[in-house]
């Protein structure tokens, strides 16, 4: 006994014999380990003994539990109490796999993902004996087809996007890779995202953390974002905008377009999250920014202060840029605030060459739980106000709005493009098509597909030959998809899809077009 325990220690242990029930039994497996200990320092112990070698460690690590005092319930339940740790980290795969329908699942159900999955693969992916949604449930919505439907087009139309100011212009899909930086995703997936793009015609959005080589080495277009850290651009003593810096790495030919960031649907007014796990030598070196804290970005611009300055700023990077387009990315807030920039864009003449409208619902690595749930415009809302408003001004076709938040499917698109969009950006449809499970580990370091982390063991297994070709398959069955929808509605140009179009069940003997629900508010 003396081995284990001081004389101390064991009076505590008879006495919680004494007074607690629960602990009885534990103790006496304790005095039985002990016992047969002894006997296997006997020259002739017997073998079925042996199997101690794995009670005591687990015996020990019960009294570990009766003696810390962090957990409660480690404490009051030694050994056992450890289950509730180990089945709350897996809780998100027993959702997965044995709690949710294919209509279940958050932010995204099987269904959705699993249709990424199957065109990423280029494997079957029709639907077998009828829709699984509830059509008669509120939010159920629905495209109105014709009886006339209109014969497939055969290529994709281009969307030109470019002001009469922008010398550059520059021709893109329907559906393009959204914002997301080298660390907050691994350099693997970087490359493979880049390699779809090349293979399948449609640009690469950096996010804010910078122009880096794993964007450049395979010759996708790149939308270079630019947000409140200018990461890239960026001088090192003060953190403000460089302008040499960004005249000479937006000459770069792969840089199509220039993404001004004011704000993230998931985060909005917040600015950017890299926790410290994710942050090595290398991006803390592209990012400029000091190893071992969290790199936060500001939550506003220090370049410009208001809509005039905004503009002002467009113009300057336009310029900087050698003509190349610009805009910049909003999740609505105030509504206010959006008109004075529109009011400003038609006073001055300065127009952006494309607006980023992203939704609440949209996704990141690492968000603030108030800030992901409560604040902010969902897309809808925010994508129909915007395009209504730059109608009112009249200056709604020099600007093209790009839509982006939970679009997965050509029937996505196909919604967006009736509340105003010209076209749109997917993040999480794109990690899916690079294998994410959705295992909710975005922000820990501990991606187990080796998506989001910058841990070498986990990325390593991400294939970027592999994964590039899914991406761009996952591209390609989704055009074709957004193609025959429109077919089937007896339109041949997206440019004449309107918001009546599209329905929507409010409840179950009430139906609205989105031309009632949106543009009447």
């Amino acid at each position: 006994m003396k081995v284990f325990l001081t004389a101390s220690q064991f009076q505590v242990i008879l006495t919680y014999m004494r007074h607690h029930h629960k602990y009885r039994i534990f103790f006496l497996a304790f005095f039985i380990i002990s016992i047969s200990l002894s006997a296997l320092a006997l020259p002739y112990a017997p073998k079925t003994l042996y199997f101690l070698y794995i009670l005591c460690p687990l015996f020990l690590i019960g009294l570990v539990d009766m003696f810390q005092k962090k957990h409660s319930i480690r404490r009051n339940f030694p050994l056992i109490g450890n289950l509730r740790y180990f089945f709350e980290m897996i809780r998100p795969e027993i959702n997965q796999y044995f709690v949710e329908s294919n209509t279940d699942g958050k932010p995204f159900s099987r269904e959705s993902r699993s249709i990424v999955y199957q065109r990423a693969k280029g494997a079957l992916d029709t639907l077998p004996f009828g829709t699984q949604q509830h059509v008669y449930a509120s939010n159920y919505e629905w495209m109105e087809h014709s009886i006339y439907p209109a014969d497939h087009l055969k290529e994709e139309p281009r969307i030109i996007i470019g002001s009469h100011e922008c010398k550059q212009k520059y021709a893109t899909s329907h559906l393009n890779i959204s914002a997301m930086s080298y660390g907050a995703l691994s350099p693997n997936a970087v490359l493979a995202l880049n390699k779809g793009a090349k293979l399948g015609g449609f640009y690469h959005n950096t996010g804010e953390g910078g122009l880096t080589p794993y964007h450049l080495k395979h010759g996708g277009d790149i939308t270079w974002q630019l947000g409140t850290g200018y990461f890239g651009c960026r001088d090192k003593k003060t953190g403000f905008f460089e302008p040499s810096l960004f005249q000479e790495k937006s000459q770069n030919p792969q840089v199509k377009m220039i993404e001004i960031k004011l704000s993230q649907g998931a985060k909005p007014g917040h600015g950017g999250i890299l926790p410290k796990e994710k942050l090595t030598k290398e991006i803390a070196e592209i990012r400029g920014v000091h190893m071992g804290e969290d790199v936060i970005s500001p939550p506003h611009h220090t370049a410009f202060q208001n809509a005039y300055g905004l503009i002002a700023f467009v113009q300057k990077l336009r310029e900087l840029s050698g003509g190349k387009p610009v805009g910049f990315k909003m999740c609505v807030g105030k509504k206010s605030e959006v008109l004075d920039i529109i009011k400003a864009m038609k006073e001055t003449g300065i127009i952006p060459d494309f607006i980023t409208i992203d939704g609440a619902e949209g996704g990141t690595g690492a968000a603030p739980l108030e800030f992901s749930n409560s604040i902010g415009t969902p897309l809808n809302e925010g994508l129909s106000f915007v395009s209504r408003t730059l109608h009112e001004f009249d200056i709604r076709k020099e600007i093209k709005i790009i839509a982006s938040g939970k679009i997965i499917t050509g029937f996505d698109i196909f919604t967006k493009l009736a509340l105003g969009a010209d076209l749109c950006n997917s993040a999480r449809g794109m990690m899916f098509a690079l294998g994410c499970i959705q295992a909710l580990r975005c922000n820990t370091n501990k991606c187990p597909t080796g998506i989001a982390t910058q841990d070498p063991e986990l990325y390593r297994g991400l294939d970027v030959e592999d994964k590039s070709k899914r991406v761009a398959k996952y591209h390609e069955a989704t055009i074709k998809s957004f193609l025959e929808i429109l077919a089937a509605s007896g339109l041949k140009d997206p440019s004449f899809i309107t918001p009546e179009m599209v329905f929507r069940r409010i409840s179950p003997t009430e139906v609205r077009h989105y031309g009632e629900i949106y543009f009447q508010m």
